[in-house]
Protein backbone atom coordinates (compact mmCIF):
# COMPACT_ATOMS: atom_id res chain seq x y z
CA UNK A 1 0.00 0.00 0.00
CA UNK A 2 1.46 3.40 -1.00
CA UNK A 3 1.54 6.58 1.06
CA UNK A 4 -1.59 8.72 1.11
CA UNK A 5 -0.86 12.20 -0.26
CA UNK A 6 -3.18 15.09 0.57
CA UNK A 7 -3.18 17.94 -1.92
CA UNK A 8 -4.51 21.37 -0.90
CA UNK A 9 -4.39 24.98 -2.05
CA UNK A 10 -1.48 26.74 -0.27
CA UNK A 11 -3.13 30.11 -0.90
CA UNK A 12 -5.85 29.21 1.62
CA UNK A 13 -3.26 28.62 4.33
CA UNK A 14 -1.43 31.82 3.39
CA UNK A 15 -4.65 33.83 3.52
CA UNK A 16 -5.55 32.43 6.92
CA UNK A 17 -2.08 33.15 8.29
CA UNK A 18 -2.05 36.72 6.95
CA UNK A 19 -5.43 37.34 8.58
CA UNK A 20 -4.14 36.10 11.94
CA UNK A 21 -0.99 38.23 11.65
CA UNK A 22 -3.11 41.29 10.87
CA UNK A 23 -5.30 40.68 13.91
CA UNK A 24 -2.23 40.23 16.09
CA UNK A 25 -0.70 43.49 14.87
CA UNK A 26 -3.96 45.34 15.56
CA UNK A 27 -4.06 43.96 19.11
CA UNK A 28 -0.43 44.95 19.71
CA UNK A 29 -1.12 48.43 18.34
CA UNK A 30 -4.07 48.96 20.67
CA UNK A 31 -2.08 47.70 23.66
CA UNK A 32 0.82 50.00 22.75
CA UNK A 33 -1.56 52.97 22.54
CA UNK A 34 -3.08 52.05 25.93
CA UNK A 35 0.36 51.80 27.55
CA UNK A 36 1.43 55.10 26.04
CA UNK A 37 -1.57 56.77 27.71
CA UNK A 38 -0.95 55.06 31.04
CA UNK A 39 1.80 55.79 33.52
CA UNK A 40 3.58 52.49 32.84
CA UNK A 41 5.60 53.80 29.91
CA UNK A 42 6.58 56.85 31.91
CA UNK A 43 8.02 54.77 34.77
CA UNK A 44 10.05 52.72 32.27
CA UNK A 45 11.40 55.91 30.65
CA UNK A 46 12.28 57.29 34.08
CA UNK A 47 14.15 54.08 34.95
CA UNK A 48 16.18 54.23 31.72
CA UNK A 49 16.91 57.90 32.46
CA UNK A 50 18.19 57.07 35.97
CA UNK A 51 20.44 54.31 34.60
CA UNK A 52 21.93 56.70 32.06
CA UNK A 53 22.60 59.27 34.78
CA UNK A 54 24.34 56.59 36.88
CA UNK A 55 26.63 55.68 34.00
CA UNK A 56 27.62 59.34 33.56
CA UNK A 57 28.27 59.76 37.29
CA UNK A 58 25.49 62.32 37.78
CA UNK A 59 24.25 62.46 41.42
CA UNK A 60 20.56 62.12 42.29
CA UNK A 61 20.33 65.77 43.28
CA UNK A 62 20.85 66.76 39.64
CA UNK A 63 17.73 65.06 38.34
CA UNK A 64 15.40 64.91 41.35
CA UNK A 65 12.84 67.67 41.73
CA UNK A 66 10.82 67.71 44.96
CA UNK A 67 11.64 64.04 45.41
CA UNK A 68 10.52 63.01 41.89
CA UNK A 69 12.55 62.17 38.80
CA UNK A 70 12.68 65.13 36.42
CA UNK A 71 13.34 63.72 32.94
CA UNK A 72 13.44 67.22 31.44
CA UNK A 73 16.95 67.63 32.85
CA UNK A 74 19.57 67.48 30.09
CA UNK A 75 22.03 64.61 30.60
CA UNK A 76 25.34 66.23 31.51
CA UNK A 77 28.86 65.26 30.53
CA UNK A 78 31.21 64.64 33.44
CA UNK A 79 33.28 67.67 32.49
CA UNK A 80 30.21 69.94 32.67
CA UNK A 81 28.70 68.43 35.79
CA UNK A 82 30.27 70.67 38.46
CA UNK A 83 29.73 73.88 36.49
CA UNK A 84 26.07 73.08 35.86
CA UNK A 85 25.42 72.21 39.50
CA UNK A 86 27.04 75.47 40.61
CA UNK A 87 24.82 77.48 38.26
CA UNK A 88 21.76 75.66 39.54
CA UNK A 89 22.82 76.38 43.11
CA UNK A 90 23.20 80.13 42.48
CA UNK A 91 19.67 80.28 41.06
CA UNK A 92 18.13 78.76 44.20
CA UNK A 93 15.81 81.15 45.99
CA UNK A 94 16.18 82.15 49.61
CA UNK A 95 13.52 79.68 50.75
CA UNK A 96 15.44 76.74 49.33
CA UNK A 97 18.65 77.98 50.90
CA UNK A 98 17.02 78.26 54.29
CA UNK A 99 15.52 74.78 54.03
CA UNK A 100 18.81 73.25 52.91
CA UNK A 101 20.39 74.30 56.19
CA UNK A 102 18.33 71.63 57.91
CA UNK A 103 18.86 68.82 55.37
CA UNK A 104 21.82 66.46 55.12
CA UNK A 105 22.28 64.57 51.83
CA UNK A 106 24.82 61.89 51.02
CA UNK A 107 25.08 59.43 48.13
CA UNK A 108 27.74 57.53 46.22
CA UNK A 109 29.32 54.11 46.63
CA UNK A 110 32.65 55.60 47.74
CA UNK A 111 31.10 56.43 51.12
CA UNK A 112 31.66 53.66 53.66
CA UNK A 113 30.94 55.67 56.80
CA UNK A 114 29.37 59.00 57.74
CA UNK A 115 31.62 62.09 57.79
CA UNK A 116 32.84 63.16 61.24
CA UNK A 117 31.48 66.67 60.70
CA UNK A 118 27.91 65.35 60.77
CA UNK A 119 27.86 64.93 64.56
CA UNK A 120 28.26 68.71 64.93
CA UNK A 121 25.10 69.48 62.93
CA UNK A 122 22.53 68.50 65.54
CA UNK A 123 20.10 71.14 64.24
CA UNK A 124 19.33 68.98 61.18
CA UNK A 125 15.73 67.90 60.55
CA UNK A 126 16.28 65.50 57.65
CA UNK A 127 18.87 62.89 56.67
CA UNK A 128 18.88 61.61 53.09
CA UNK A 129 21.57 58.92 52.75
CA UNK A 130 21.13 56.72 49.69
CA UNK A 131 23.13 54.32 47.54
CA UNK A 132 26.26 54.19 49.69
CA UNK A 133 28.32 51.37 51.20
CA UNK A 134 27.59 52.53 54.76
CA UNK A 135 26.82 49.61 57.10
CA UNK A 136 26.15 51.25 60.47
CA UNK A 137 24.34 54.29 61.80
CA UNK A 138 26.26 55.72 64.78
CA UNK A 139 24.79 56.03 68.27
CA UNK A 140 25.24 59.81 68.19
CA UNK A 141 22.05 59.96 66.14
CA UNK A 142 20.42 60.44 69.57
CA UNK A 143 21.74 64.02 69.51
CA UNK A 144 19.48 64.95 66.59
CA UNK A 145 16.35 65.68 68.59
CA UNK A 146 14.76 67.73 65.76
CA UNK A 147 15.05 64.95 63.20
CA UNK A 148 11.77 64.36 61.33
CA UNK A 149 12.84 62.45 58.20
CA UNK A 150 15.35 59.60 58.18
CA UNK A 151 15.82 58.41 54.60
CA UNK A 152 18.37 55.55 54.51
CA UNK A 153 17.36 53.53 51.47
CA UNK A 154 19.69 51.47 49.27
CA UNK A 155 22.72 51.23 51.51
CA UNK A 156 24.40 48.28 53.26
CA UNK A 157 23.03 48.92 56.75
CA UNK A 158 22.98 45.75 58.87
CA UNK A 159 21.28 47.11 62.00
CA UNK A 160 19.70 50.22 63.47
CA UNK A 161 21.04 51.65 66.76
CA UNK A 162 18.80 51.40 69.82
CA UNK A 163 19.31 55.16 70.26
CA UNK A 164 16.84 55.70 67.42
CA UNK A 165 14.13 55.37 70.06
CA UNK A 166 14.84 58.83 71.51
CA UNK A 167 13.89 60.60 68.25
CA UNK A 168 10.47 61.75 69.43
CA UNK A 169 9.94 64.09 66.45
CA UNK A 170 10.63 61.44 63.81
CA UNK A 171 7.79 61.17 61.27
CA UNK A 172 9.31 59.18 58.39
CA UNK A 173 11.74 56.25 58.49
CA UNK A 174 12.84 54.60 55.27
CA UNK A 175 15.41 51.81 55.60
CA UNK A 176 14.35 49.94 52.47
CA UNK A 177 16.75 47.79 50.46
CA UNK A 178 19.44 47.37 53.10
CA UNK A 179 20.70 44.26 54.95
CA UNK A 180 18.60 44.43 58.11
CA UNK A 181 17.78 41.16 59.85
CA UNK A 182 16.03 42.69 62.86
CA UNK A 183 14.48 45.93 64.08
CA UNK A 184 15.26 47.34 67.56
CA UNK A 185 12.25 47.34 69.94
CA UNK A 186 13.20 50.91 70.89
CA UNK A 187 11.77 52.10 67.57
CA UNK A 188 8.39 51.71 69.26
CA UNK A 189 9.21 54.81 71.32
CA UNK A 190 9.05 57.04 68.21
CA UNK A 191 5.44 57.86 68.98
CA UNK A 192 5.02 60.45 66.19
CA UNK A 193 6.16 58.15 63.39
CA UNK A 194 3.75 58.25 60.43
CA UNK A 195 5.57 56.39 57.64
CA UNK A 196 7.63 53.19 58.00
CA UNK A 197 9.37 51.60 55.00
CA UNK A 198 11.34 48.38 55.62
CA UNK A 199 10.97 46.88 52.14
CA UNK A 200 13.66 44.81 50.47
CA UNK A 201 15.76 43.69 53.44
CA UNK A 202 15.39 40.08 52.23
CA UNK A 203 16.16 38.35 55.55
CA UNK A 204 13.69 40.24 57.74
CA UNK A 205 11.23 37.71 59.24
CA UNK A 206 9.65 39.43 62.24
CA UNK A 207 9.06 42.77 63.95
CA UNK A 208 9.21 43.48 67.70
CA UNK A 209 5.89 43.67 69.54
CA UNK A 210 6.91 47.11 70.88
CA UNK A 211 6.11 48.62 67.48
CA UNK A 212 2.47 48.28 68.52
CA UNK A 213 2.96 51.66 70.21
CA UNK A 214 3.19 53.40 66.82
CA UNK A 215 -0.43 54.57 66.76
CA UNK A 216 0.21 57.47 64.35
CA UNK A 217 1.57 55.30 61.53
CA UNK A 218 -0.55 55.45 58.38
CA UNK A 219 1.88 53.87 55.86
CA UNK A 220 3.80 50.59 56.28
CA UNK A 221 5.82 48.86 53.55
CA UNK A 222 7.39 45.53 54.54
CA UNK A 223 7.38 44.00 51.06
CA UNK A 224 10.18 41.84 49.63
CA UNK A 225 11.14 40.26 52.95
CA UNK A 226 10.48 36.83 54.49
CA UNK A 227 7.54 37.35 56.81
CA UNK A 228 5.63 34.06 57.31
CA UNK A 229 2.64 35.98 58.68
CA UNK A 230 1.56 39.55 59.32
CA UNK A 231 3.37 40.74 62.48
CA UNK A 232 1.14 41.28 65.51
CA UNK A 233 2.46 44.80 65.96
CA UNK A 234 1.17 45.79 62.51
CA UNK A 235 -2.31 44.50 63.39
CA UNK A 236 -2.24 46.90 66.35
CA UNK A 237 -1.40 49.99 64.26
CA UNK A 238 -4.97 51.23 64.45
CA UNK A 239 -4.51 54.23 62.15
CA UNK A 240 -2.94 52.31 59.25
CA UNK A 241 -4.16 53.36 55.76
CA UNK A 242 -1.64 51.62 53.48
CA UNK A 243 -0.07 48.18 54.01
CA UNK A 244 2.25 46.56 51.47
CA UNK A 245 3.35 43.08 52.52
CA UNK A 246 3.74 41.71 49.00
CA UNK A 247 6.53 39.31 48.01
CA UNK A 248 6.85 37.56 51.39
CA UNK A 249 6.08 34.04 52.66
CA UNK A 250 2.46 34.48 53.71
CA UNK A 251 0.27 31.37 53.46
CA UNK A 252 -2.77 32.82 55.16
CA UNK A 253 -4.12 35.99 56.75
CA UNK A 254 -5.05 36.30 60.43
CA UNK A 255 -8.76 35.98 61.18
CA UNK A 256 -8.61 39.27 63.08
CA UNK A 257 -7.29 41.21 60.07
CA UNK A 258 -10.35 43.45 60.48
CA UNK A 259 -8.60 45.08 63.44
CA UNK A 260 -7.15 47.35 60.75
CA UNK A 261 -10.43 49.24 60.45
CA UNK A 262 -8.83 52.31 58.80
CA UNK A 263 -6.96 50.34 56.12
CA UNK A 264 -7.61 51.55 52.56
CA UNK A 265 -4.93 49.86 50.42
CA UNK A 266 -3.77 46.27 51.02
CA UNK A 267 -1.07 44.80 48.72
CA UNK A 268 -0.57 41.03 49.03
CA UNK A 269 0.71 39.90 45.63
CA UNK A 270 3.60 37.42 45.32
CA UNK A 271 2.77 35.41 48.44
CA UNK A 272 1.43 31.85 48.82
CA UNK A 273 -2.12 32.62 49.96
CA UNK A 274 -4.66 29.85 49.29
CA UNK A 275 -7.72 31.63 50.65
CA UNK A 276 -8.92 34.99 51.94
CA UNK A 277 -10.75 35.31 55.27
CA UNK A 278 -14.27 36.73 55.36
CA UNK A 279 -13.03 39.20 57.96
CA UNK A 280 -11.98 41.37 55.00
CA UNK A 281 -15.68 42.18 54.59
CA UNK A 282 -15.62 43.87 58.00
CA UNK A 283 -13.09 46.51 56.88
CA UNK A 284 -15.31 49.44 55.87
CA UNK A 285 -12.60 51.64 54.34
CA UNK A 286 -10.75 48.99 52.33
CA UNK A 287 -10.86 50.20 48.70
CA UNK A 288 -8.04 48.27 46.98
CA UNK A 289 -6.97 44.67 47.58
CA UNK A 290 -4.27 43.15 45.34
CA UNK A 291 -3.33 39.45 45.46
CA UNK A 292 -1.67 36.87 43.20
CA UNK A 293 -4.28 34.47 41.91
CA UNK A 294 -2.24 31.35 41.16
CA UNK A 295 -2.61 29.71 44.59
CA UNK A 296 -6.02 30.97 45.62
CA UNK A 297 -8.54 28.14 45.89
CA UNK A 298 -11.23 30.07 47.74
CA UNK A 299 -12.39 33.65 47.42
CA UNK A 300 -15.35 34.93 49.48
CA UNK A 301 -18.19 35.22 47.00
CA UNK A 302 -19.27 38.62 48.25
CA UNK A 303 -15.78 40.05 48.83
CA UNK A 304 -16.45 42.77 46.30
CA UNK A 305 -20.15 43.28 46.97
CA UNK A 306 -19.72 45.40 50.09
CA UNK A 307 -20.90 49.04 49.95
CA UNK A 308 -17.29 50.26 50.30
CA UNK A 309 -16.66 49.95 46.54
CA UNK A 310 -13.73 47.59 47.02
CA UNK A 311 -11.60 46.85 43.98
CA UNK A 312 -10.25 43.30 44.16
CA UNK A 313 -7.31 42.73 41.80
CA UNK A 314 -6.12 39.17 41.26
CA UNK A 315 -2.84 39.16 39.35
CA UNK A 316 -2.75 35.83 37.54
CA UNK A 317 0.86 36.46 36.54
CA UNK A 318 3.50 38.98 37.46
CA UNK A 319 3.08 41.63 34.70
CA UNK A 320 6.79 42.36 34.75
CA UNK A 321 7.72 38.82 33.81
CA UNK A 322 5.44 38.87 30.80
CA UNK A 323 5.92 42.47 29.71
CA UNK A 324 9.12 44.17 30.80
CA UNK A 325 11.84 41.80 31.96
CA UNK A 326 12.86 40.73 28.48
CA UNK A 327 13.41 44.41 27.63
CA UNK A 328 15.27 45.38 30.81
CA UNK A 329 17.37 42.29 31.48
CA UNK A 330 20.58 43.94 30.36
CA UNK A 331 19.84 47.26 32.09
CA UNK A 332 19.09 46.07 35.60
CA UNK A 333 22.40 45.96 37.43
CA UNK A 334 21.51 43.65 40.32
CA UNK A 335 18.77 41.67 42.01
CA UNK A 336 18.23 44.61 44.35
CA UNK A 337 17.75 46.94 41.38
CA UNK A 338 15.34 44.44 39.87
CA UNK A 339 13.24 44.30 43.03
CA UNK A 340 13.20 48.06 43.37
CA UNK A 341 12.27 48.53 39.72
CA UNK A 342 9.46 46.01 40.13
CA UNK A 343 8.11 47.92 43.12
CA UNK A 344 8.09 51.17 41.16
CA UNK A 345 6.49 49.48 38.20
CA UNK A 346 3.80 47.81 40.34
CA UNK A 347 3.03 51.12 42.03
CA UNK A 348 2.42 52.67 38.64
CA UNK A 349 0.58 49.57 37.43
CA UNK A 350 -1.83 49.67 40.37
CA UNK A 351 -2.38 53.41 39.90
CA UNK A 352 -3.29 52.66 36.30
CA UNK A 353 -5.72 49.92 37.41
CA UNK A 354 -7.49 52.33 39.76
CA UNK A 355 -8.49 54.48 36.82
CA UNK A 356 -10.35 51.85 34.80
CA UNK A 357 -13.19 49.41 35.31
CA UNK A 358 -12.37 45.98 36.74
CA UNK A 359 -13.83 43.06 34.73
CA UNK A 360 -15.12 39.86 36.31
CA UNK A 361 -13.20 36.58 36.16
CA UNK A 362 -14.94 34.17 33.84
CA UNK A 363 -16.34 31.25 35.83
CA UNK A 364 -16.11 33.03 39.19
CA UNK A 365 -18.75 34.92 41.09
CA UNK A 366 -16.36 37.45 42.56
CA UNK A 367 -15.80 40.56 40.40
CA UNK A 368 -12.02 40.25 40.40
CA UNK A 369 -9.63 41.25 37.68
CA UNK A 370 -7.56 38.49 36.08
CA UNK A 371 -4.60 40.43 34.72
Amino acid sequence: MGHQVIIFDISVVRGFWETQVKKYKEIRKKEKERLAQSSLEKIKQEWDFVLECRKKGIPQSAYLKNGFIDTTVKILDKTEKKTQLCKKSTLSDETDKERSKFIFQLSGEHWTELPDSLKEQTHLKEWHICKTQIQTIPAYIALFQELKVLELSNNQITHLPVEIGVLKQLKELNVSFNNLKSIPPELGNCENLEKLDLAGNIELTELPFELSNLKQVTFVDVSTNKFPTIPICILRMSNLHWLDISNNKLKDLPQDIDRLSELQTFLLQKNKLTYLPRALLNMPKLSLLVVSGDDLVEIPTDVCESPTGLKFISLKDNPLETFLYHDTEDNVESERDREQFEKEFMKSYIADIRGRDVPSISGHHSPAAQL
